[in-house]
Order: C-alpha cells, then structure tokens, then sequence
C-alpha cells in the first residue's frame, strides 16, 4: 500500500483543486447552452432570470477559486469539501427552477460525488454523496414544473435530454478520473525512485561503517610494512634495480596511508561544510595527478573543452568516484584513456573512455543501483560508490559503449555558483 507526506497530499488537494475549476467551467457552459436555447429550441418556458442569476454568481464563485488556485496557496481538504457542497447546492436551485428531478440535467449531481470520492477522505466523501442524495430526494417533492403541452413529445425530449446530459457526464468524469490516475501513477514513480535511492544510500553507509573499521585495521599492517621497507633500504648490497623498487613501496604506502586517513570522511554523511567549489580544470588535472602517483604505469590523456575555468561543486566522494572511473578504464585495457572536460551551459561533463572491450550487458543495465560482480580481484562495489557520490550532488553517470570501440562512462554535474567575494 502507498502512503504519501502531508506535503504530497497537499499537492494533490491544489491539484485536484485546478481540476474541479475546469469542470466547473464545463458544467457552466453546458447548463448556460441548456437555458438559453430551450426557449427556442424546445419550446420550453424557464425562469431564465433567476436561472441565469445563479449561473453569473457561480461564474464569480468559479473564477475566483481560479486565481486563487494560481497563487499556489495551501489548499486544505475542507476547502474543497466546502467547494463540492456550493456545486451541488447551486445545481439543486438550478433544477429546482426548471422541473426538478424530472429534469434530465438531474445527473448532473453526480459530477461533484465523483470529484469528491477521487479526492476526498472517506468520511467527507461520504458527506457530499448524502447531500447529492437529500437534493435529490428533496427535488422529487419540490420543485417549479415545466410547462409543455404535449405529453408526447415531452417524453422524447426527456430521453434525449437524458442521453445528452449521460454523454456530458461521461466525458467530465472520464477526462477527471484519467488526469487523477496520471497525477497518481506520476507520485508512485517518484516514490518508487526515491525507496530505490534510500536503497542504494543504505549500501553506501553500510559499506562506509566497513570502510571505517578497515582503515583501522589496515593502520597496523601498513606501519609494519613501512618498517620492513626501511630497514631493506639499509642493506648495504642492494642494486640500483631494487632500490628504485622499495622507492616505489614507500611511494605507494604513502599513498594508502592518505587514503586510509580520509576514508572516514568520504564514508561520512554529506554536509554542506564539505562542499567546496573549484575550477573545474584544475580539480580535475589534480585528480589525474593523483590518480596517476597511485597507477604509475597507466596512461591518460586530459582536453579541455569550453570554459576551462567554469566552477565545480567538489568533496572528497566526487574524486574517489573519479578515480574508481579511472580505474575501471586502466583495468579495461592498457592504451591511453581519453578525458575529457565539456563546458555546457547548464552543466560541467566528465567523459573518460578506454581502448577495452566496452561495458558487458549486465553493467549497463545494473550499475549503480546494486554491487557488481567482483572483476580482476575488486570487490565489485566501484560503480555504487562512483553512482552515489555523483547523484548525492545533483549529477550523473550514463555509462555506454560508443560505436568507434572501448567503453565510456560520461559524468554530468551542475556548475556551482562562485562564492561571493
């Protein structure tokens, strides 16, 4: 079953608000064709005076809930009660005028009961079909009669009148109904999107309290492997070759070191204190330096495109979702990975693309919302962290295979204000 917030309830109540004014407006239209032609058309003597009264004070009523719905104020499930109560009201007099529930147009007392079960709460739906079925009753009693003198022909007009007055209801009910089941299965795909996020934040914390117990762990094992390190270097009878081996290890324990110290912070919730906006060049060249110190043998190419100097919302997750792009791309296939850094008007892009095989079918369809099968060793979670970081801050990853080889992964980011001065 699905639940929606006050605030979703509220919307719907403003939007079913709009609806109700724009039937309104139908009905008032056809009972004003109705009372003007009958005279002629029919040879049917009405009130018109008083009728077309409270067709003109209904028209005021109407176009006065118009504006109202147009400032977007908060519209409360009385309120629309109490709108529905003034419709059937102001039918019932209308009827009443012109033959009670003899009246083919008696039908029309069904619109509003309609409006409101699709609306309203039970206990005021309810309400609204009991005085729809009191005016009713009460028009069987009470009421002008009309004035035609053959019984005959009054009947044909009756059948006809009826099957007019269905035809309109049809159509008013029907065009309500649809744009209410839109309106719904419009707020089931935003629930629906918004349970599958809450979703993939749940993994991502999860793996963030496991990333945080690791970095504890990993500290002991990297200090003793530090110590290792030095005390080789100080062998005497070491070559060139080696040396330059156990540089790399410390160069590489230094960089998991860093690692380790910030992994806390990325696997921390997000807070708009850690948010910073940079140029986007520059962030990104630093990222790729980076990168690079930790995946010497790897090569890459960075272009920039448009306005080098546009900025970037940055926080420590947005480059690990960099990097685990990165990576992907070296693991994929040792040629040169493509970067690229597109400045469009609306947003900042990010497209790295590799000289590997492409994406398999399965990641195309499942990144991002779940874990992927461990490939080359990996723990298979690099796209969640990657899709998460980048969706926390407004963006997007589309991943594809173009048609020129190699796979590509496009990052989209909305461009960040520059702080005031």
């Amino acid at each position: 079953m699905t639940h929606s917030s006050p605030v979703e309830d509220a919307r719907n109540l403003r939007l079913n608000q709009r609806r109700a004014v724009i039937l309104r407006w139908w009905l008032l239209a056809a009972v004003a064709i109705a009372v003007s032609s009958a005279p002629t058309l029919l040879d049917i003597a009405l009130p018109q005076l008083p009728m077309f009264a409270v067709i003109v004070l209904m028209a005021g009523f109407n176009a006065l809930l118009e504006w109202r719905a147009r400032t977007d104020q908060a519209v409360g499930a009385g309120e629309l009660f109490s709108q529905l109560c003034v419709d059937l009201v102001a039918l019932a007099i209308l009827l009443y005028l012109s033959g009670g529930a003899v009246n083919p147009l008696i039908s029309f007392l069904l619109v509003p009961v309609a409006v409101a079960a699709l609306s309203l709460p039970g206990i005021l739906t309810a309400a609204i079909a009991v005085l729809a079925v009191a005016l009713y009753t009460l028009l069987m009693r009470h009421f002008l009669p009309l004035a035609v003198a053959d019984v005959e022909r009054a009947a044909r007009l009756h059948l006809a009148g009826m099957w007019l007055t269905f035809v309109v209801s049809t159509a008013m009910i029907a065009w309500f109904v649809a744009r209410m089941t839109a309106s719904i299965r419009e707020r089931d795909s935003r629930l629906a999107a918004a349970r599958e996020q809450a979703l993939r934040d749940e993994r991502v914390v999860a793996l963030g309290a496991l990333a945080a117990g690791a970095a504890h762990e990993l500290g002991t094992p990297l200090a003793t492997i530090a110590v290792l390190v030095g005390e080789l270097e100080r062998e005497a009878g070491l070559d060139a070759g080696t040396r330059e081996d156990l540089a790399l290890v410390r160069e590489q324990l230094a960089q998991c070191k860093g690692i380790i110290g910030g992994m806390a912070a990325r696997a921390g919730a997000l807070r708009p204190d850690q948010i910073q906006a940079q140029e986007a060049g520059v962030w990104l060249e630093g990222v790729r330096a980076r990168w690079h110190a930790m995946r010497p043998r790897a090569s890459s190419r960075l272009s920039l495109e448009g306005t080098a100097t546009s900025p970037i919302a940055t926080e420590a997750t947005l480059e690990q979702a960099v990097v685990n792009l990165l990576n992907n791309a070296a693991d994929a296939s040792a040629a040169e990975i493509d970067i690229r850094l597109i400045r469009e008007p609306a947003k900042l892009t990010i497209v790295i693309r590799d000289g590997g095989p492409g994406f398999p079918a399965e990641v195309l369809r499942h990144a991002g919302r779940a874990p992927m099968p461990a490939r080359s060793g990996g723990a298979g979670i690099g796209l969640l962290l990657a899709f998460s970081a980048v969706e926390r801050l407004g963006g997007r990853i589309v991943l594809d295979n173009p048609a020129q080889g190699g796979g590509r992964a496009t990052i989209e980011l909305p461009i960040a204000r520059s702080a005031e001065p």
